[in-house]
């Protein structure tokens, strides 16, 4: 009995197998409980990123979800009835009939009755048919809904949110406002995280204040050449 699940090598063979129209064998190991050892084909694959049991295996006559690590390739002639040898017919040889004596036969055993009746004993033998049992199946877990996942980034002097459930991007990463990043972000009781984005705002204010300065000085000399030109003209 295989105690190792499938290889990702092995679902991508699984998978090319099933798209060419074949339903592979497998093997349900210890992982998968009480019917390890018990063959069964794969029928479908789900989404990996919806639910980790994303093999559908008939098994008897139910389909159910496995995951990778429940299932091994199974070898081959598995799953298959040995054959049955053949019984060759026994054939009676014919009696040999000697001739009768009458003086030779045993007369009848005398039956013994009492009153009207004969007693005679019967001996009935009674054959209890024992039902096969039911081989366990593992019940199906329910599929959980896909995990949520919301990221606020800042990187390059912009502050920027995402979301996505599972593999299916809900929203792309967008611009936000500092305000709005530090609200989202007080959201969060993480008193690392609120120094961290405090810091972040103070060096960003400390540097817009440095280019407002830098720009009024520059505009101040771009005024003072204008007023000596209008005072030439």
């Amino acid at each position: 009995m295989a105690g190792q699940g499938l290889s990702d090598d092995e679902v991508q063979g699984v998978r090319e197998a099933l798209a060419a129209g074949r339903k592979p064998k497998v093997v349900f190991t210890a992982a998968a409980g009480q019917i390890a050892g018990q063959v069964g084909q794969v029928v479908e694959l789900t989404d990996p990123a919806v639910s980790e049991e994303f093999v559908v295996v008939r098994f008897g006559r139910d389909e159910l979800p496995f995951s990778p690590a429940d299932l091994a390739v199974a070898p081959r002639g598995a799953g298959r009835r040995p054959a049955e040898p053949k019984v060759e017919p026994v054939v009676a040889e014919p009696a040999v009939v000697e001739p009768e004596f009458v003086l030779d036969r045993v007369p009848p055993p005398r039956r013994v009755e009492s009153g009207d009746r004969e007693e005679s004993k019967v001996e009935t033998a009674e054959t209890v048919e024992a039902k096969p049992a039911r081989r366990a199946v593992k019940a199906a877990k329910p599929k959980t809904p896909a995990g949520l996942t919301v990221t606020l980034a800042y990187a390059e002097g912009e502050w920027t949110v995402a979301a996505q459930q599972g593999a299916k991007v809900l929203a792309k990463p967008y611009v936000l406002k500092p305000a709005e990043a530090l609200r989202m972000v007080a959201l969060v009781d993480v008193p690392g995280v609120h120094e961290a984005v405090e810091q972040i705002l103070a060096t960003e204010r400390s540097e817009a204040e440095r280019q407002a300065e830098k720009l009024r000085a520059e505009l101040a000399e771009i005024e003072a050449r204008l007023a000596e030109l209008r005072e030439a003209g």
